[in-house]
């Protein structure tokens, strides 16, 4: 007779049991890193993306957009550009959302001390609080 070769029903129940306890001690660990890889998202874009296309937009107009303008005046040809100025754009795609779906708030001039502009999400709660994202905090 030839044997069978193949897996018990006891050896695969064995498989999924340790799968699942694996599961069960990983899981908790990762649960609450959602919030913080948020946060991480805004802090790069703030520092890093949006600066950088702000950055190119003051170097071809001779000034950050004003408040007025806001963030749209890196995806949107502005219609107030001042004399001399030669808009490259788009610097954006598109008007950019925080990881929470809400738009980036941006004023110009800054109020904080030693930035050119202020540059912010809300965080999760949407509201002006202690959980603001900004290009101030370095």
């Amino acid at each position: 007779m030839r044997e069978k070769k193949g897996f018990t029903l006891i050896e695969l129940m064995l498989v999924v049991v340790i799968i699942g306890v694996l599961g069960a001690m990983v899981l908790p660990r990762l649960a609450g890193r959602s919030d913080q890889a948020k946060t991480a998202v805004a802090k790069s874009d703030i520092n890093a993306n949006i600066a950088t296309a702000l950055d190119l937009y003051e170097l071809d107009n001779g000034r950050y957009p004003t408040t007025e303008q806001g963030l749209s005046a890196l995806s949107t040809k502005p219609g107030d550009l001042s004399e001399g100025a030669n808009w490259n754009g788009p610097y954006l795609k598109k008007e950019p959302l925080d990881p929470w779906g809400k738009a980036y708030q941006y004023k110009n001039p800054a109020t904080h001390e030693g930035e050119d502009y202020d540059l912010y999400s809300m965080g999760a709660d949407g509201i002006e609080s202690d959980d603001d994202i900004g290009n101030w905090e370095k």
